[in-house]
């Protein structure tokens, strides 16, 4: 779980588990829900949310992990990077073989 947010990671993670153990005392996962962000002062859709990402990355739910979403955004910000260090390096390119060569026009 992301540490992004308004509440602590422990507390996410002791309500996340909190549901967990306790969903069978209730008539519904949302009654538990509910009932234990109540208990510790948290909004029920942000720990619903909790309990939901908890889920995906113990595999118990189909989508895409934590750890992966870290990674697809490692791997989209080198991405960003190298397609600009690309273009600057084209750019350069395209400058000094227009100066080197005299056939080709200059701007």
């Amino acid at each position: 779980m992301s540490n992004h947010g308004r509440y602590p990671q422990e507390l996410r993670e002791r309500a996340v588990r909190m549901v967990q153990e306790h969903r069978q005392e209730y008539p519904s996962e949302w009654a538990a829900i509910t009932s234990i962000a109540g208990k510790l002062d948290v909004g029920s859709e942000a720990l619903r949310l909790w309990l939901r990402r908890a889920e995906v990355d113990q595999h118990q739910r189909p989508g895409v992990t934590t750890a992966e979403q870290e990674r697809i955004r490692e791997l989209e910000r080198e991405n960003r990077e190298l397609r600009r260090a690309n273009d600057i390096l084209k750019a350069a390119s395209a400058f000094f073989a227009r100066e080197l060569d005299p056939r080709l026009p200059t701007r």
